[in-house]
């Protein structure tokens, strides 16, 4: 039977979406022309890390496993993308000059939007293969071996020189990315994310999140469902990663190691693992804070500071809400709207 208060509310959901998202926009047109061009890039890089975060929690918030290799998926992003892009005459006479033909030769410079499509495709394959191994361990084994695959990752960019150009790295990459594309992306990963935590794919992820087995007898294959989140976790965080590149105009294999790593998932456990907004709320609290104390921290001298302030932060987070800034505890009242109605609660 036909139930018109189910369509009315699907329709509400849709509208709210496409009000908030024009909301946002209007907001990046007026911060791109009222704010200095350091705030403007503060408010890009936030896009660039929602992309991230938001890709991690498909995986750690809303199928169960804590992986800590998405810095290892941006790196692969990252350097495709810069590689792709580079300058044909730059890459001939003084950065790669053996660039192999399957990253378009010594005479072909990709459009920025292919190459970083491109960038995601390269990590969601590492993904795929590694993650069939990988994902059939638990708990903190799977931790460890995703860690493992990040130092993989930085090894193989410090070693492969003629390629990354070791631990020099690639500089003078095209700045690309502006607050469009950042909060482009942004918007399209939330979206995916939204979409398949809404599925019955995303319904068989939180099953096997709440409880394996019992996933296993009602005849859920949890190493499917698993590899299916952590490959498009995968190829959201080589998009990431490609903007990050695109953005600071250079990379080198340090800045894609434990550091950004544990930044990305303090964003997701802040904000609240397993759910829509909480990457989103992370992400901008532990951004803004870290421009906001860097001054404080360099008229102190005490380097650290911001780290410091994170773990005291997580720690905080874990003892009184474990759940995050925007979750709910299991059994307890119904989140916010944005949280309940888009799917992004609990459940």
């Amino acid at each position: 039977m036909f139930d018109i208060r189910a369509t009315f509310s699907k329709v509400d959901r849709r509208l709210m979406a496409v009000i908030l998202i024009a909301v946002l926009f209007l907001c990046l047109w007026v911060a791109s022309t009222a704010f200095s061009k350091y705030i403007v890039f503060i408010i890009t890089l936030i896009g660039v890390y929602i992309v991230a975060s938001a890709s991690l929690n498909l995986t750690n918030g809303y199928t169960g496993l804590f992986s800590l290799g998405h810095a290892g998926f941006m790196a692969v992003g990252a350097y495709t993308s810069a590689l792709l892009t580079f300058p044909v005459k730059g890459r001939e006479i003084f950065v790669i000059p053996k660039l192999p033909m399957f990253l378009g030769g010594p005479e072909a410079a990709w459009p920025f939007l292919p190459a970083l499509v491109m960038g995601g495709v390269f990590a969601a394959i590492l993904a795929a293969v590694v993650g069939l191994p990988v994902l059939r361990l638990r708990g903190h084994y799977l931790s460890v071996a995703s860690l493992g695959l990040m130092v993989l990752v930085t090894a193989l960019a410090m070693n492969l020189r003629n390629l990354t150009r070791g631990s020099i790295g690639i500089n003078s990459i095209p700045t690309y990315t502006n607050i469009w594309w950042a909060y482009g992306c942004a918007v399209v990963t939330v979206y995916v994310v939204w979409r398949v935590v809404n599925s019955s794919f995303g319904r068989a992820m939180k099953a096997i999140r709440e409880d394996e087995i019992a996933a296993r007898v009602q005849g859920i294959n949890p190493l499917k469902y698993k590899l299916l989140a952590f490959t498009i976790g995968a190829f959201f965080a080589g998009i990431a990663g490609g903007l990050y590149a695109h953005i600071s105009g250079a990379i080198r294999p340090y800045a894609f190691s434990f550091n950004l790593t544990f930044q990305i998932v303090i964003m997701v456990v802040l904000g609240g693992q397993g759910t829509i907004s909480g990457p989103i709320v992370g992400t901008v609290l532990v951004t803004v804070l870290r421009y906001v104390l860097k001054p404080l921290e360099e008229a102190l001298g005490v380097y650290g500071l911001v780290e410091l302030i994170y773990a005291l932060l997580l720690i905080i987070t874990m003892l009184r809400k474990p759940e995050g800034i925007m979750g709910r505890k299991s059994g307890g009242p119904r989140g916010g709207r944005w949280v309940g109605s888009l799917g992004g609660k609990k459940s």
